[in-house]
């Protein structure tokens, strides 16, 4: 019997699965996008809108003996996938990886890859003409958000907010620390343990006033709402039996099944699978699925492989601050920036990603 996988979304996790099984199975990628946006250049082409065009990469050269469907998921089944104009794709696996959300310009709001360049275009233009700036969010994007425009327009008036009382809580304190003190030298204002009361959209970038939970008032040129990614999973929650896990992702079993459907799979950022929401994941749990939809297509029962183990504490954490300096957390021990340089800073995946979906 031909192994039929299909999977539904483009993003870190589809794209990489659907290329390493390529020459060993029968792959349909569904993915209603023309290019696969990189989504940490995103950040750096709000500065350097040069960079957009190398950072979304078409799939046309993706797959060679597989096919990518430009097209919507609108259900999930255990026979296979139904689009939304009501075709059906014959599979004898599904995947589900449709990834998470941002703010614009930082991941396209639709499918429309003509729209979203023309969203960089107006926001880098709003952020040229801006003298004071606020990035709402200390999260991994309003982190490096903040060192890409530091670096790049030294002049700007950058004050960077966040509710939580010090950056990145859940890493060791020393790492935070160094951040922010390299952000403090970069002339970065801080704002630490301060909820914002007012913000006019969550979602786009917008001039006005935010007020602070102390009842501060201060009035923006330009207000970068990064409140973190939000999990697209509703095609998930469709499920027979799936729950709610935490973040608005989909609980999963320990074989990232995320429902009472046996050969229906869920990864990346839209499942709970206990990694946290960044590409590090994909770089475990797409060689773990990888090898074990192979061992389904020869005949192995899925509970006689191992089950998913997640990254944990151990997974590693890059931060570039633009192209020369940053902080990275690899597992157990921090460095600084001559390695977060070298593993991202410089070329922020680009060229991998590029040799990934056939572009050279």
């Amino acid at each position: 019997m031909t192994q039929r996988i299909a999977i539904v979304g483009g993003g870190y996790f589809g794209a990489e699965l659907a290329r390493s099984l390529d020459a060993k199975a029968e792959v349909t990628l569904i993915e209603p996008r023309t290019h696969f946006v990189h989504a940490p250049a995103m950040i750096r082409a709000v500065v350097d809108p040069a960079l957009l065009d190398r950072a979304l990469i078409p799939y046309d050269a993706l797959l060679t003996r597989g096919h990518v469907v430009r097209a919507r998921a609108a259900s999930v089944d255990a026979a296979g996938v139904t689009l939304e104009d009501g075709s059906r794709i014959a599979a004898t696996q599904v995947v589900v990886a449709t990834g998470s959300g941002n703010a614009t310009p930082f991941k396209p709001d639709g499918d429309d890859i003509d729209a979203f360049r023309a969203q960089n275009a107006r926001v880098h233009a709003q952020l040229v003409a801006a003298e004071r700036i606020a990035i709402v969010g200390a999260g991994a994007v309003g982190v490096e958000l903040a060192g890409e425009i530091a670096h790049a327009m030294p002049g700007k008036r950058i004050t960077l907010i966040s509710a939580e009382s010090r950056l990145f809580p859940d890493k060791p304190a020393a790492f935070g620390a160094a951040l922010a003190a390299k952000l403090e030298k970069a002339g970065v204002q801080q704002i630490q343990g301060q909820r914002v009361e007012t913000l006019e959209s969550l979602t786009t970038p917008h001039a006005g006033s935010l007020r602070l939970a102390d009842g501060t008032v201060q009035a923006y040129d330009l207000i970068f709402p990064v409140l973190g990614a939000r999990p697209v999973a509703d095609l998930l929650l469709g499920l027979p039996d799936a729950a709610p896990g935490s973040g608005g992702r989909v609980k999963v079993d320990p074989w990232l099944r995320p429902s009472s459907l046996p050969n229906v799979f869920a990864a990346g950022d839209a499942a709970d699978a206990g990694d946290a929401m960044t590409i590090v994941a994909t770089s475990r749990q797409r060689p773990w699925l990888t090898k074990t939809l192979l061992g389904l297509g020869q005949g192995k029962a899925l509970e006689q492989m191992k089950p998913y183990k997640p990254w944990g504490a151990k997974a590693p954490f890059l931060v570039p601050l633009g192209p020369k300096r940053g902080k990275s957390f690899l597992g157990f021990v921090s460095v600084g920036d001559l390695l977060t340089r070298a593993m991202k800073g410089k070329d922020l995946f680009i060229g991998k990603y590029r040799a990934l979906l056939g572009q050279g």
